[in-house]
């Protein structure tokens, strides 16, 4: 038994070394290897179902011209990033995105972006977007997090630290109740302090920095991000938890980050 047992080992850990390897995947643009063990249609499909259920349950705005100036920043940012990963040969990463650009009645402010590309914004968020320009600020941002593929990134590594990296297909069967939490928290929608908080900043920060670039493909002036965050940090009036417990960056943080980012955005800069 001694005797098979060391080949076996080695064999099982060159396998998980080789599956590891073929899991990885680069951002695009920053270059950041990432893990992904989720097929990019699975995991779209999971997302238009759950993004179309929202819908129902939601109210859409009934504002024709706030609804109308969502839409439009969305198309124009979603047009440029198109255009550039046409140029560089990349299109096939785009492949199966379903594009949505939608605006829901409600007091928070906040926007978010499901894999495949289904955006929603709340009204709640306009008065400190304040203009198109604004908004594009939040919707590069948001578009960042799905063209990076975040979510399926943090399915990923949620499979491997919570279900000893089962297959999702096999998760939703044999542990249905935590494949659901894993799936809210992969989303931002769990309240667990955990290890995946870091993992959390780091996708922010990426989505950040790509957000701008994706904002000047467009057109819009990705100083703008600058006042934007400005007008956040004064709105919550120092309510914000800290850092350390935040999936998101210090509005500090993030200023100092975005000034840092702004001179590479600007190369991008299309009026």
């Amino acid at each position: 038994m001694k005797r098979l047992f060391r080949p076996l080992t080695i064999a099982m850990f060159s396998t998980a070394l080789l599956v590891f390897a073929l899991s990885c995947s680069k951002v695009p643009i920053t270059g950041r290897k990432q893990l992904k063990l989720v097929p990019a249609s699975q995991m779209m499909t999971m997302s238009f179902q759950q993004y179309s259920q929202f819908l129902k349950e939601n109210k859409l705005s009934t504002d024709a011209q706030k609804t109308a100036m969502v839409k439009t920043v969305g198309q124009k940012i979603q047009k440029a990033v198109d255009k550039y990963f046409a140029e560089k040969g990349l299109s096939s990463q785009l492949k199966g995105y379903q594009w949505e650009f939608n605006l829901i009645e409600s007091p928070e402010a906040n926007a978010w972006c499901m894999p495949g590309g289904k955006v929603v914004f709340y009204t709640g968020i306009l008065p400190i977007t304040q203009n198109e320009t604004g908004l594009a600020v939040v919707m590069g941002h948001e578009v960042a997090h799905a063209v990076a593929e975040h979510g399926s990134e943090r399915v990923s590594q949620g499979l491997i630290t919570e279900l000893g990296g089962m297959a999702l297909a096999v998760a939703i069967q044999e542990k249905p109740e935590q494949t659901q939490a894993l799936w809210m928290t992969a989303f931002g929608l769990g309240s667990q302090v955990g290890v995946l908080l870091p993992f959390s900043r780091l996708h922010e920060s990426e989505a950040d920095r790509l957000g701008l670039i994706f904002m000047a493909m467009a057109g819009y002036n990705p100083h703008e991000a600058i006042k934007f965050w400005e007008r956040m940090a004064k709105m919550k009036n120092g309510q914000s938890p800290p850092e350390f417990l935040s999936t998101h960056p210090s509005d500090a943080t993030r200023i100092a980050q975005i000034n840092k980012w702004l001179p590479e955005a600007m190369k991008y800069y299309k009026k």
